[in-house]
């Protein structure tokens, strides 16, 4: 069996952990996430790696150097996915990282840091609204208190969540490794977009990442019978959800110089009928750019329609941030390197930005870390036909096992 043999095997393994029909469904700290987890610890087990969880549920496997005094060279990413998500989010830069294990004791190479593989807790934000929560406990960065009573859509907490995976949320600062040394970070995944796809390049070299803020916002009219209710005297949540949905989308627009996005990505109506006027309407909203200051002209501009159409429309409106986190900027020298090498490999590269959160970003806040894009066939992603050529994510693992090794050391 080949490299690509034997990675398309791993890689086939690890997605038959889902509990959906269509695309993959492997929630955060459900029993599919889990499972799956426990089954990647036992692939690393069968390398020789040291295998630990830490309180947040993240997975570090650690390959031991010829100096163990040494800071270690870590690669990962998640194992977690949307509801009805693809097979390659996430998924690719866990396995690709244990394949260039796999291809090192192969080779019999001992290199002089240790090497580490992080399989993060939690990247997506499709259970609880807020994201990369298992990088954010690993720099030591995660509000507990702000996050403990978030809810999923069955109404259980994260820390019941937690439990239910006897995992303790009282403890999970312990995950925190901001007091440690780290040689380096390195993260590959697909782009989630089109820029390599339609530029006919193979590698994207990241130089920033986007980062979100994150709202819940509550509408509360009052909900009355739609035929006796004239219109003049209506309290309709829904409209006034809809004005800031429309407001939104105009704000972003105006940013878009600078890259900014929003997207109001949750409607939930509560007691919703054909015969009765919406008293009450809750907004998951999402707006994320690569510069602050664009990101809070949106955030302000929201806040501003939020106060006129509760005056208008009569309403009682809250909202409620429910995660802030910061564009950030990765190291230059970690991006030079990855140049070098891809040119060396004569790989097509693309330097750009990521419009994405990646667990990187917090990473980026513990040691210099690099971010490699592989390509997205149509930009898809979060989607059961998201698709990368299997041939793009080998070519991504060399890159990654070069980059490895010059920071590694041989």
């Amino acid at each position: 069996m080949n490299s690509k043999e034997r990675y398309e095997l791993l890689f086939s393994n690890i997605n038959q952990y889902n509990s959906g029909e269509k695309g993959i469904t492997r929630i955060a700290y459900s029993d599919e996430e889990q499972t799956c987890t426990h089954a990647f610890m036992r692939m690393c087990k069968l390398e020789n790696l040291e295998i630990r969880m830490d309180a947040c549920g993240n997975v570090i496997a650690r390959r031991e150097g010829k100096r163990g005094d040494l800071p270690p060279v870590v690669m990962g990413s998640h194992l977690d996915t949307v509801y009805q998500g693809g097979k390659y989010d996430g998924v690719v830069g866990v396995t690709a990282a244990l394949e260039i294990v796999r291809r090192l004791n192969e080779k019999e190479i001992i290199t002089d840091h240790p090497i580490e593989i992080i399989s993060f807790a939690c990247e997506e934000s499709s259970r609880f609204g807020v994201s990369t929560v298992g990088s954010k406990a690993m720099a030591g960065i995660l509000n507990k208190e702000k996050y403990r009573y978030l809810t999923d859509r069955d109404g259980i907490t994260m820390e019941k969540a937690f439990a239910l995976c006897a995992l303790d949320f009282d403890s999970v600062e312990e995950a925190s490794r901001n007091q440690e040394e780290f040689k380096a970070f390195f993260e590959i995944h697909i782009e989630q977009g089109p820029v390599l796809i339609n530029n006919q390049k193979k590698i994207g070299i990241v130089t920033g990442i986007a980062a979100p803020v994150r709202l819940i916002i509550k509408i509360n009219g009052k909900a009355s019978h739609s035929g006796t209710t004239p219109m003049n005297m209506r309290r309709d949540a829904l409209l006034g959800a809809s004005e800031i949905a429309l407001e939104l989308e105009k704000a972003a627009i105006q940013e878009k110089k600078c890259g900014t996005v929003a997207t109001v990505g949750v409607m939930n109506i509560y007691s919703g009928a054909m015969n009765v006027v919406p008293g009450e309407v809750e907004l998951k909203v999402d707006i994320r750019s690569i510069s602050s200051e664009s990101r809070k002209r949106v955030v302000d501009h929201l806040n501003q329609v939020i106060s006129q159409i509760e005056m208008s429309r009569q309403l009682d409106i809250q909202s409620t941030e429910i995660s802030s986190e910061e564009p950030v900027l990765l190291e230059p020298h970690v991006v030079d390197t990855l140049i070098k090498l891809s040119e060396e490999k004569a790989l097509p590269y693309e330097v750009m930005q990521s419009g994405a959160g990646h667990d990187a970003m917090n990473m980026a806040k513990l040691c210099p870390t690099g971010l490699i894009f592989i390509p997205s066939v149509d930009g898809l992603s979060h989607h059961p036909n998201e698709y990368t050529d299997m041939d793009d994510i080998i070519l991504g693992i060399d890159l990654l096992e070069e980059v490895i090794l010059h920071y590694a050391g041989m």
